[in-house]
């Protein structure tokens, strides 16, 4: 009976320990449990935070996507406007050259105007400075080529003599005739005071009345020995006559033809020295500068500006062409 009652006392001690651990063991698993819980909460927290944050930040990302789009096409649209403008500058300084060589060409072959050719070729060549495009390298060498070549050029400025010849011209209107030169009169005595009458007195009235005799007839040398006698029409004619003979000698120097120039200048100067009064300053002036013209050799050759011009063309031409290539592109 004893066996059996510490056998029922182990049991139920078993028992109740059992349970005890049962219990302490349900309150360990129902803590961790809520534990577990208020971690998956927080957790699901957590990740509703990161969904959230990432959410905005693929909102952030698709904005920056959209702005990087469009400043790339920024890119593209500024890069394109770029080679338009650059296009458009370097056809604009292209024209800009060809226009002042254009004139340096017009200016030496129709007025021979050495000077005018250099201002224009030096204006080109500045603005071909300014350019940073290497392709204009070769047209620019030919530019300052044809500047040395019209420094070297000899001859005559022909601006400088052509104003010569319209002074001349201007002056013709007003050159006295040599039928129209007076003869140069004495210098008269001055009246004497009145003295008493006397052998003196008498003297010096009749010399004076000798004097204003002889000047009722009064005899001059003229240099040239016979100067015609023109009437109105035909002075008219002859001035209009040597007009024509400068302008005929100022077109030649245009032309750069000596021989006709000189003979012109020439008869110019015989019309001058046989029709007009010598001994007047006008006159005087005007064979100075007719003279001066005389000696001055005008058949000079000047070189010639259509390689340069051929040049800027075609390098014009070309650029026209790469431009509607990449254009068809």
């Amino acid at each position: 009976m004893r066996v059996l009652a510490v056998a029922i006392v182990l049991v139920v001690a078993q028992w109740v320990d059992s349970r005890i651990q049962v219990a302490s063991l349900q309150q360990e698993l129902a803590r961790r449990l809520s534990d577990g819980d208020s971690a998956a909460k927080e957790g699901r927290a957590m990740a509703r935070q990161s969904q959230e944050a990432l959410a905005a930040l693929q909102a952030k990302v698709g904005v920056l996507e959209a702005k990087l789009a469009e400043t790339q096409s920024q890119a593209v649209a500024l890069e394109a406007m770029y080679q338009e403008l650059s296009s458009t500058r370097d056809e604009r300084v292209l024209a800009e050259v060809e226009q002042a060589v254009v004139i340096a060409v017009q200016q030496l072959q129709f007025a021979g105007n050495v000077e005018a050719a250099l201002i224009a070729l030096q204006g080109a060549d500045a603005r071909l400075a300014r350019s940073v495009q290497p392709q204009f390298l070769p047209a620019r060498k030919l530019i300052l080529r044809d500047i040395e070549r019209l420094k070297a050029t000899p001859g005559a400025n022909v601006t400088g003599l052509s104003l010569k010849i319209e002074s001349v011209v201007a002056a013709v209107d007003r050159l006295p005739l040599a039928y129209e030169q007076r003869p140069k009169g004495e210098m008269l005595r001055p009246a004497l005071p009145v003295k008493p009458a006397n052998t003196d007195y008498w003297r010096e009235l009749g010399a004076d009345l000798w004097r204003e005799l002889r000047q009722l007839v009064r005899l001059e040398r003229i240099d040239q020995g016979d100067p015609a006698l023109l009437s109105p029409n035909q002075s008219f004619f002859l001035r209009e006559n040597l007009k024509l003979r400068l302008l005929n000698a100022r077109l030649a120097l245009l032309q750069r033809d000596g021989k006709t120039f000189r003979e012109e200048i020439r008869q110019a100067r015989e019309q001058l020295e046989r029709y007009f009064d010598g001994q007047a300053k006008p006159v005087q002036a005007a064979q100075a500068t007719l003279k001066a013209l005389a000696t001055t050799d005008v058949s000079f050759d000047l070189p010639g500006l259509a390689e340069t011009l051929t040049a800027l063309r075609n390098l014009k031409f070309a650029r026209e062409r790469s431009i509607g290539g990449a254009a068809g592109k």
